[in-house]
Parts: C-alpha cells; structure tokens; sequence
C-alpha cells in the first residue's frame, strides 16, 4: 500500500497545481488580435472563462460587413458554466493532493486531457462556425475561412493574431505539476 501513497513533496506540488487551476479563472485563455491600416494598434476579443472582453462591438461592427455573426457572450454558452467546472476541477486536483494516491492522479490527469481537448475541441469549433457560415446578402463577399487557435491570419485588409492568455499558461503548468510526481514517486 505504501507504495501507492504519494510522496509529501508530490501532494505540493499537486496542491500547487489546484492553486494555479483557480488563479486561472482570473485571467484571459485566448485572444484575437485584428490588425488593420485603419487600426494600427490592434482589436481585441479576449474571451475569460466566464466573459469576453475587448473592442468586441467594433470587430462586430466591422464584421457585419462580410457577414459574419456578432461575437457575444450568448453565442459561447460555455462562458456560463466554464468557471464552475474550473472550480471543480480545481477541488478534485486538492483532494488528490490531500489523499496522496496515485490512482487518483491517474484519473486527475486524464480529466485534465479530457477537458483540455474538449476545450481546444470547442474553440475550433466556434472559429470555423463563426468564419464559414457567413451571410450570402452580406456587402463585401470573402471567401470562408477559418482563424487558427494560435497564429496569424489574414482577411481582407485585417491580419488577426490569435495567442493564448495566462490563464491557459497557469492551466498548462498545473497540468506539467501534476506530471512530474509520476516521475518522482515512480518505483525504482
């Protein structure tokens, strides 16, 4: 059974990742960046797990003219119950760090997997909705298109910018606190 238990040093840095997994919550996950002559210092849609933030009503004004349909917070219902799975996720992870058991590790990280790719998952999934389904009567015609998750694009005149925010930082350094007590408390 001792062989089981995590070490102490592996229950903080478990209890660490719960940390990192809340502070998460109080910082953006992605933005988008446009660029244009007429907006040289950019626009920015920048999504928190429980809103969006940015210059959203200009990108929407100037959106509308390809057809685009308008970013908002009703359009990513997930922005209603993001923070409340964030929250348990972060529970789960100091219950693992309290009872010290690799078993519950092993299902820690694979929550975190799964919710990750689902995250990423969903995040391509509203680029594609929001850049292929564009209105046919709108005034300017542009081809279909769809913003990649981290890079840059162009469009007309704008060239978009998409970059991770901290918290996805703080969510991907839990993830790499949960991996490094496999290492250290693995048999030898």
């Amino acid at each position: 059974m001792k062989g089981k238990k995590l070490s102490l040093v592996s229950s903080l840095l478990i209890t660490l990742a719960a940390v990192l997994v809340v502070l998460s919550l109080f910082f953006p996950w992605w933005q988008m960046v446009f660029f244009a002559p007429q907006y040289p210092e950019g626009l920015n849609i920048i999504v928190y797990p429980n809103k969006l933030e940015g210059e959203i009503d200009i990108v929407n004004g100037l959106n509308h003219y390809i057809g685009m349909e308008n970013f908002s917070e009703e359009n990513f219902p997930e922005l209603a119950y993001l923070s409340y799975l964030v929250i348990g996720l972060a529970a789960i992870t100091l219950i693992t760090a309290i009872l010290r058991r690799k078993a519950l590790l092993y299902g820690l990280i694979g929550l975190f997997v799964i919710g990750g790719t689902l995250g990423v998952l969903d995040l391509m999934a509203a680029l594609k909705k929001f850049g292929t389904n564009l209105s046919p009567t709108a005034p300017i015609k542009i081809d279909p298109f769809v913003p990649p998750i981290i890079g840059h694009n162009t469009v007309a005149n704008f060239v978009t910018e998409s970059i991770l925010g901290y918290g996805s930082y703080f969510l991907i350094a839990a993830f790499i606190l949960l991996l490094i007590p496999l290492w250290k408390d693995r048999k030898r």
